[in-house]
């Protein structure tokens, strides 16, 4: 099956859901090429966080766990392909 690499851009707005993303993540590990995070304690007086994950998976396992990321509340998820 044809793969792709892809970072996937997720900010977390709501902490309560990273129990629920990590999860997933854990899920999807097998995919998973690397991970990084970066709290961000003071936007708009709100603690948030940023997280990039690189991957190379088929692209039907890149938009499920695209999507169900960005399903969680709190959370918004953006996917960038490479060419």
């Amino acid at each position: 099956m044809d793969t792709r690499i892809v970072l996937i851009g997720i900010i977390v707005t709501d902490r309560e859901q990273t129990g629920e993303m990590n999860a997933l993540l854990t899920e999807y590990q097998e995919y998973i090429i690397g991970r990084m995070g970066l709290p961000h304690h003071e936007h708009k007086g709100k603690e948030i966080a940023l997280i990039s994950i690189a991957m190379e998976a088929p692209g039907d396992v890149i938009n499920a766990l695209s999507g169900k990321i960005g399903m969680l509340p709190g959370i918004s998820s953006k996917v960038i392909y490479a060419e």
